[in-house]
């Protein structure tokens, strides 16, 4: 059976505005090699349009159906509950684009679905408290997470996502988040089904050591860590063991070859 790989982007594609050294050659010779492979990113910024466009800049032909994002994951979740669900976006203005079939309202009681996604400098308590109070005078909604990643790199800072929020949402609503991104199980699930492969047979590629390495190995896949992006040596001592540590993605073709074909 072939193993298929689902490669992070920020951090393990692209860093900073500039591709990661290597990073273009080891998508070629991944095309090349007719290696099955899936880009799986908790991106909520930006719609995957905008993704697709980012790479290209970079030399890398993509296309949107390589693509897996939190607002796809939370719009194909929200299809499947019912027919037209009220819901309520709390995410980037762009990435709204992404989410489809569903009645948008806003500032609403009896909304189906609140959907959270990361929106950096627009957070704010009054923004907090609108969306606290809208899950509470919506006994039966759903909060839903466009991913729950606990912080990015931004240049040389670390800058908190959406994980920290969403958990703050958790606490004060006592409501679970369905989470549409990593390190969510469904959503690894989902990556697997669209390229058509048991999730035994994917190998994740990432930087970030809860998000993608844990978050795809309980989903029973495995995961190689790169030494770019978010990447801390302090990662590796926790319980959290990779199946692989590799510099960045410019090794994968090398390790590759030792330990898949």
């Amino acid at each position: 059976m072939e193993t298929g790989i689902l490669f992070d982007l920020d951090g393990v594609i692209y860093q900073n505005g500039k591709a990661i050294p290597g990073a273009v050659e080891t998508l070629q010779w991944v095309k090349a090699h007719h290696i099955p492979y899936l880009f799986v990113t908790n991106t909520s910024s930006k719609p995957r349009a905008a993704v697709v466009e980012k790479l290209a800049a970079f030399g890398i032909n993509a296309n949107e159906n390589l693509m897996l994002t939190p607002a796809i994951a939370a719009s194909n979740w929200l299809k499947q509950q019912s027919n037209s669900p009220r819901v309520s976006l709390y995410i980037a203005e762009a990435t709204k684009t992404d989410i489809s079939g569903c009645n948008l309202v806003t500032d609403e009681q009896n909304v189906d679905a609140v959907v959270v996604g990361d929106l950096a400098q627009q957070w704010s308590f009054e923004l907090m408290n609108t969306i606290f109070r809208q899950l509470m005078e919506s006994p039966n909604s759903q909060l839903i997470a466009l991913g729950l990643t606990r912080y990015w790199r931004t240049g040389n800072t670390l800058q908190l996502d959406v994980g920290p929020f969403v958990k703050a949402l958790e606490y004060a609503t006592g409501k679970q988040a369905i989470v549409c991104g990593k390190p969510s199980t469904s959503f690894f699930q989902a990556a697997a089904q669209q390229l058509q492969l048991s999730p035994e047979n994917l190998m994740m590629v990432g930087d970030d050591i809860q998000g993608d390495i844990n978050g795809a190995q309980q989903a029973g896949l495995r995961a190689i860590q790169v030494r770019t992006g978010k990447f801390q040596p302090s990662d590796l001592q926790h319980n959290i063991q990779p199946d692989a540590i590799i510099d960045s993605i410019a090794d994968l073709p090398n390790w590759w070859k030792q330990h898949i074909d």
